[in-house]
């Protein structure tokens, strides 16, 4: 996959992993606890796990692709795992290239 693709799946990945994240902490959860309605955990669940899966290797795969070090995958994981770190994470990122491409 070129480059630039690459780059433009990861960030849309990133944004979806990270909704449906929140998606999952801030509707599914609560209408499973407060009103005993299972379905939307499942399928926010279902959905989020696989944007996780899908975030990690392609962090694994840019991180590989431009050279950054194991850190960086790290920062990639914790990232996945709080809330509205993805959306950090990724904009963290568009600052870096933006940056390696202005030097």
């Amino acid at each position: 996959m070129k480059e630039n693709k690459l780059l433009q799946l990861f960030k849309i990945i990133a944004i979806a992993e990270g909704v449906s994240f929140l998606v999952l902490l801030l509707i599914a959860m609560p209408l499973k606890y407060i009103a005993h309605y299972q379905k939307p955990v499942r399928i926010a669940g279902m959905t989020h796990g696989i944007l996780f899966i899908a975030f990690l290797v392609l962090a694994f795969e840019v991180g590989g692709k431009l050279k950054k070090k194991s850190g960086w995958f790290v920062k990639a994981f914790i990232a996945a795992i709080i809330p509205f770190g993805a959306f950090v994470f990724e904009r963290q990122f568009q600052k870096e290239m933006l940056a390696e491409q202005i030097n």
